[in-house]
Parts: structure tokens; sequence; C-alpha cells
């Protein structure tokens, strides 16, 4: 399984461990990622997402996880969530028609 959001495209960053006497050496930043289900209330369902507990305040400072796939970028999205935000913007475009 991949260590990068699903929503915000957050992935690992790589840095330096500085020793008390400056010698560097290579290491990793991973993630603060958490599994958790999101509800979608146009599409009526939940969602299975493993996301940043960053991107999760920002989804519930939004007002849920319609509002944030719609104002997301799409290249920021992993492929199930752009998948998401396609039918989301589908079911809101039938609802307006109507």
């Amino acid at each position: 399984m991949s260590r990068r959001c699903e929503l915000s495209g957050v992935n690992r960053q790589i840095g330096h461990k500085v020793s008390h006497s400056n010698i560097k050496t290579k290491r990793e930043f991973q993630p603060n990622l958490v599994d958790v289900t999101l509800a979608s209330d146009a599409l009526g369902r939940s969602f299975k997402l493993r996301i940043t507990a960053a991107a999760l305040r920002t989804v519930d400072h939004r007002g849920g996880l319609d509002q944030y796939l719609l104002k997301a970028k799409a290249e920021e999205l992993s492929t199930r969530a752009a998948k998401i935000r396609r039918d989301l913007k589908k079911k809101l475009n039938e609802a307006v028609a109507a």
C-alpha cells in the first residue's frame, strides 16, 4: 500500500537526520495517514479512503467530502478519488438539469 494521501496527494519527503557532530544521513519523513470512511451526501454512500490527518481536518472544515472534492485539483487526487469526483459532478449536473 502506498504511503500517499488519496485526497491531497501528500507523499513521503526525503531529508537528513543530523547528529550532534553534524553528520548527515538520509531519512524519510512519512505522512500521518489514517484509514477513514467518509460519506458522500449527494451520492448517498460511503467511501473508505487513506488520507492524512491534515486532509481530514480540511474535509471537516469545508463541510464534507462532496465540498472538498468539488474544490480539489484533479491532479492531486488519486484515481479512486478522481472517479468519486466525476460521479459526484455527474450526479449534481443531473440534479440541476432535472
